[in-house]
């Protein structure tokens, strides 16, 4: 990835780091399912990403400044970490995944998360980012008394692939 954008324009900045096929992919599954090694990455893509891609792509998000790689030292698995910068990026995510609620074909279980987050808004994506704050920088998160984001995510998930599979055996 360049070091140096195109032009001055902040949206091309942005694009020139986040806008191709996999990038925003591959920190959508760090993000919002805590995939933090390579082969989990890889098993556990939706869209079945291809090793060497993964691989290019963890390299440039590395090099951006959005993740950091852990190394844990000979024949144990690097862990990638979210950096402040990629962080930042889940009320983007937040909104790109409820235009694409809106706006293009979903499934049910894969939509949930979206429409959780756009009905949380932005203290729900705060309250979101200091959980990655804490997981991924060891800055603890404030106690709010309510379940973590997390939980809730997960949670709508988890109804919606019951649901889902409750409608098929009907």
């Amino acid at each position: 990835m360049a070091t140096s954008p195109r032009s001055g324009c902040p949206i091309n900045a942005a694009v020139e780091v986040l806008g191709d096929r996999w990038s925003l992919i591959v920190l959508r599954d760090i993000i919002f399912g805590d995939r933090r090694h390579f082969r989990t990455l890889q098993r556990e893509s939706e869209e079945g990403i291809a090793s060497n891609i993964l691989a290019s792509r963890l390299r440039g998000l590395v090099a951006a400044g959005l993740l950091t790689r852990e190394d844990s030292g000979a024949g144990h698995r690097a862990a990638y970490s979210l950096t402040e910068a990629a962080i930042q990026l889940v009320p983007v995510l937040a909104e790109l995944g409820w235009w694409g609620l809106r706006h293009r074909p979903t499934t049910e279980p894969l939509r949930v998360r979206a429409q959780v987050l756009h009905d949380g808004g932005p203290p729900l994506w705060d309250d979101f980012m200091s959980e990655l704050r804490e997981r991924h920088r060891g800055i603890p998160a404030p106690h709010t008394g309510r379940p973590s984001v997390g939980e809730q995510l997960d949670t709508a998930y988890a109804v919606a692939i019951q649901t889902q599979a409750s409608s098929l055996h009907s």
